[in-house]
Protein backbone atom coordinates (compact mmCIF):
# COMPACT_ATOMS: atom_id res chain seq x y z
CA UNK A 1 0.00 0.00 0.00
CA UNK A 2 1.45 3.76 -0.93
CA UNK A 3 1.59 6.21 1.26
CA UNK A 4 -1.43 8.33 -0.24
CA UNK A 5 -4.17 5.92 -1.42
CA UNK A 6 -7.43 7.66 -3.39
CA UNK A 7 -10.71 5.59 -3.38
CA UNK A 8 -12.74 6.27 -5.94
CA UNK A 9 -16.57 4.33 -7.21
CA UNK A 10 -19.91 4.68 -7.83
CA UNK A 11 -22.28 5.43 -5.13
CA UNK A 12 -22.88 1.83 -4.01
CA UNK A 13 -19.73 0.67 -4.62
CA UNK A 14 -18.70 0.43 -1.38
CA UNK A 15 -15.86 3.09 -1.47
CA UNK A 16 -16.58 4.50 1.77
CA UNK A 17 -16.85 1.60 4.15
CA UNK A 18 -13.12 0.16 1.89
CA UNK A 19 -11.63 3.39 2.85
CA UNK A 20 -12.27 3.21 6.57
CA UNK A 21 -11.76 -0.35 6.63
CA UNK A 22 -8.56 -0.14 4.72
CA UNK A 23 -7.55 3.20 7.07
CA UNK A 24 -8.21 0.90 10.63
CA UNK A 25 -6.42 -2.62 9.22
CA UNK A 26 -3.40 -0.27 7.62
CA UNK A 27 -3.09 2.21 10.92
CA UNK A 28 -3.11 4.67 8.04
CA UNK A 29 -2.71 8.46 10.13
CA UNK A 30 -5.43 10.70 8.27
CA UNK A 31 -8.70 9.98 6.72
CA UNK A 32 -9.82 12.46 3.92
CA UNK A 33 -13.38 12.61 3.55
CA UNK A 34 -14.28 14.38 -0.11
CA UNK A 35 -17.54 13.87 -0.61
CA UNK A 36 -19.54 16.86 -0.33
CA UNK A 37 -22.62 15.81 -2.53
CA UNK A 38 -23.98 12.40 -0.95
CA UNK A 39 -25.32 13.03 2.93
CA UNK A 40 -24.99 9.21 3.49
CA UNK A 41 -22.93 6.24 3.87
CA UNK A 42 -19.74 8.56 4.09
CA UNK A 43 -16.91 7.66 6.38
CA UNK A 44 -17.25 11.17 8.03
CA UNK A 45 -19.93 9.47 10.19
CA UNK A 46 -17.50 7.52 12.21
CA UNK A 47 -15.49 9.91 13.86
CA UNK A 48 -15.62 8.52 16.82
CA UNK A 49 -14.41 5.67 15.59
CA UNK A 50 -11.70 6.99 13.78
CA UNK A 51 -10.79 8.75 16.91
CA UNK A 52 -10.19 5.70 18.41
CA UNK A 53 -7.81 4.28 16.18
CA UNK A 54 -5.74 7.56 15.95
CA UNK A 55 -6.91 8.47 12.59
CA UNK A 56 -7.42 11.59 11.81
CA UNK A 57 -10.43 12.45 10.12
CA UNK A 58 -10.86 15.30 7.39
CA UNK A 59 -14.36 16.54 6.04
CA UNK A 60 -16.59 19.68 5.44
CA UNK A 61 -19.24 19.80 8.69
CA UNK A 62 -18.59 22.20 10.87
CA UNK A 63 -16.86 20.79 13.93
CA UNK A 64 -19.59 19.02 16.60
CA UNK A 65 -22.51 19.55 14.02
CA UNK A 66 -22.47 16.33 11.90
CA UNK A 67 -25.09 17.51 9.52
CA UNK A 68 -23.68 20.68 8.32
CA UNK A 69 -23.11 19.94 5.22
CA UNK A 70 -20.79 22.90 3.31
CA UNK A 71 -19.74 22.11 -0.11
CA UNK A 72 -16.30 22.90 0.40
CA UNK A 73 -13.40 21.06 1.63
CA UNK A 74 -11.41 21.42 4.46
CA UNK A 75 -7.44 23.04 3.40
CA UNK A 76 -6.18 20.31 5.66
CA UNK A 77 -7.00 17.89 3.14
CA UNK A 78 -3.80 19.01 1.25
CA UNK A 79 -1.73 17.75 4.36
CA UNK A 80 -0.82 14.73 3.32
CA UNK A 81 0.23 15.93 0.15
CA UNK A 82 2.82 18.18 1.43
CA UNK A 83 3.72 16.34 4.30
CA UNK A 84 6.08 13.18 3.17
CA UNK A 85 6.04 12.08 6.85
CA UNK A 86 1.62 11.32 7.02
CA UNK A 87 0.02 8.54 4.92
CA UNK A 88 -3.72 9.25 4.43
CA UNK A 89 -6.14 7.69 2.38
CA UNK A 90 -8.86 9.83 0.57
CA UNK A 91 -12.71 8.82 0.11
CA UNK A 92 -13.60 10.38 -3.24
CA UNK A 93 -17.04 11.09 -4.17
CA UNK A 94 -18.96 8.92 -6.53
CA UNK A 95 -19.84 11.42 -9.54
CA UNK A 96 -18.13 13.09 -12.10
CA UNK A 97 -18.63 16.55 -9.60
CA UNK A 98 -17.20 14.49 -6.78
CA UNK A 99 -14.27 13.14 -8.24
CA UNK A 100 -13.31 16.78 -9.60
CA UNK A 101 -12.98 17.95 -6.53
CA UNK A 102 -9.42 16.39 -6.16
CA UNK A 103 -8.19 18.60 -8.51
CA UNK A 104 -7.58 21.70 -6.17
CA UNK A 105 -4.88 19.57 -4.77
CA UNK A 106 -2.77 18.40 -7.72
CA UNK A 107 -0.58 20.84 -7.55
CA UNK A 108 0.79 19.90 -4.11
CA UNK A 109 1.86 16.86 -5.62
CA UNK A 110 5.18 16.09 -5.44
CA UNK A 111 5.62 12.53 -6.09
CA UNK A 112 2.84 10.96 -8.59
CA UNK A 113 4.66 7.37 -7.14
CA UNK A 114 3.64 7.98 -3.98
CA UNK A 115 0.02 7.88 -5.11
CA UNK A 116 -2.59 4.82 -5.17
CA UNK A 117 -5.44 5.41 -7.17
CA UNK A 118 -8.04 2.82 -6.90
CA UNK A 119 -11.33 2.35 -8.92
CA UNK A 120 -13.95 0.48 -6.34
CA UNK A 121 -16.21 -2.20 -8.72
CA UNK A 122 -19.45 -3.92 -8.03
CA UNK A 123 -20.54 -5.80 -11.17
CA UNK A 124 -24.24 -5.71 -9.70
CA UNK A 125 -24.40 -2.37 -9.28
CA UNK A 126 -25.64 -1.06 -12.85
CA UNK A 127 -22.89 1.71 -13.53
CA UNK A 128 -20.31 -0.92 -13.11
CA UNK A 129 -22.16 -4.00 -14.70
CA UNK A 130 -19.58 -5.51 -17.41
CA UNK A 131 -16.26 -4.35 -18.72
CA UNK A 132 -17.69 -1.12 -21.12
CA UNK A 133 -19.16 0.53 -18.30
CA UNK A 134 -16.26 -0.27 -15.49
CA UNK A 135 -13.86 1.56 -18.48
CA UNK A 136 -16.05 4.17 -19.05
CA UNK A 137 -16.28 4.91 -15.43
CA UNK A 138 -12.02 4.47 -15.18
CA UNK A 139 -11.89 6.84 -17.92
CA UNK A 140 -14.31 9.41 -16.26
CA UNK A 141 -12.27 9.47 -13.39
CA UNK A 142 -9.17 9.79 -15.14
CA UNK A 143 -10.65 12.97 -16.94
CA UNK A 144 -11.88 14.56 -13.88
CA UNK A 145 -9.26 14.05 -11.55
CA UNK A 146 -6.01 14.07 -14.06
CA UNK A 147 -4.90 11.32 -12.53
CA UNK A 148 -4.32 7.99 -13.97
CA UNK A 149 -5.89 4.81 -12.19
CA UNK A 150 -3.70 2.14 -10.64
CA UNK A 151 -5.48 -0.63 -9.18
CA UNK A 152 -8.57 -2.26 -8.57
CA UNK A 153 -10.91 -3.52 -5.93
CA UNK A 154 -13.17 -6.20 -6.40
CA UNK A 155 -15.77 -5.73 -4.18
CA UNK A 156 -18.73 -7.58 -6.01
CA UNK A 157 -21.64 -8.42 -3.50
CA UNK A 158 -24.88 -8.46 -2.61
CA UNK A 159 -24.46 -8.05 1.12
CA UNK A 160 -25.79 -10.87 3.19
CA UNK A 161 -27.04 -13.01 -0.24
CA UNK A 162 -23.25 -12.61 -1.67
CA UNK A 163 -21.54 -16.44 -2.58
CA UNK A 164 -18.44 -17.43 -3.35
CA UNK A 165 -19.22 -17.75 -6.90
CA UNK A 166 -20.38 -13.97 -7.19
CA UNK A 167 -17.04 -12.74 -6.02
CA UNK A 168 -15.01 -15.11 -8.48
CA UNK A 169 -17.78 -13.77 -11.32
CA UNK A 170 -16.61 -10.65 -10.39
CA UNK A 171 -12.79 -10.97 -10.53
CA UNK A 172 -13.65 -12.69 -14.30
CA UNK A 173 -15.06 -9.17 -15.30
CA UNK A 174 -12.37 -7.09 -13.32
CA UNK A 175 -9.65 -9.49 -15.14
CA UNK A 176 -10.37 -8.24 -18.88
CA UNK A 177 -10.50 -5.08 -16.97
CA UNK A 178 -6.84 -5.18 -15.50
CA UNK A 179 -5.26 -6.83 -18.86
CA UNK A 180 -7.06 -4.35 -20.93
CA UNK A 181 -5.87 -1.55 -18.87
CA UNK A 182 -2.45 -3.26 -17.53
CA UNK A 183 -3.48 -2.49 -14.37
CA UNK A 184 -3.24 -5.02 -11.48
CA UNK A 185 -6.60 -5.68 -9.09
CA UNK A 186 -4.82 -4.91 -6.40
CA UNK A 187 -7.93 -5.97 -3.52
CA UNK A 188 -10.59 -8.72 -3.26
CA UNK A 189 -13.02 -7.78 -0.47
CA UNK A 190 -14.57 -10.21 2.04
CA UNK A 191 -17.71 -9.82 4.35
CA UNK A 192 -16.11 -10.37 7.91
CA UNK A 193 -18.66 -13.51 8.25
CA UNK A 194 -17.79 -15.24 5.18
CA UNK A 195 -13.79 -14.91 5.33
CA UNK A 196 -13.00 -18.69 6.53
CA UNK A 197 -15.78 -19.95 4.29
CA UNK A 198 -14.40 -18.90 1.20
CA UNK A 199 -11.70 -21.33 -0.19
CA UNK A 200 -10.76 -19.50 -3.62
CA UNK A 201 -7.27 -18.04 -4.11
CA UNK A 202 -8.91 -14.50 -5.29
CA UNK A 203 -6.49 -12.05 -6.79
CA UNK A 204 -5.10 -9.24 -4.71
CA UNK A 205 -5.08 -9.08 -1.24
CA UNK A 206 -8.24 -10.23 0.84
CA UNK A 207 -9.73 -7.35 2.52
CA UNK A 208 -11.80 -8.53 4.98
CA UNK A 209 -14.88 -5.93 5.37
CA UNK A 210 -16.48 -4.87 8.70
CA UNK A 211 -19.60 -3.20 8.08
CA UNK A 212 -19.18 0.28 10.15
CA UNK A 213 -20.87 2.52 8.20
CA UNK A 214 -23.84 0.45 7.18
CA UNK A 215 -25.16 -0.23 10.53
CA UNK A 216 -26.19 3.34 11.01
CA UNK A 217 -28.10 3.46 7.77
CA UNK A 218 -29.42 -0.50 7.66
Amino acid sequence: MKRITIISGHYGSGKSEISVNLAIQKKIQYLVDLDIINPYFRSRSLNELLDKHNIHLVESTVKGMLGSDLPYVSGEGAVPFVNPNITAIYDLGGTENGARVLIQFLDRVKDVNEIDFLCTVNIFRPETSDVEKILQTISMYEAETQLKITGLINNTNLIAETTEQDIINGEKVLLEVSKKLNIPILYTVIEENNNLNYKYDFLGERLVLTRYIAKRWL
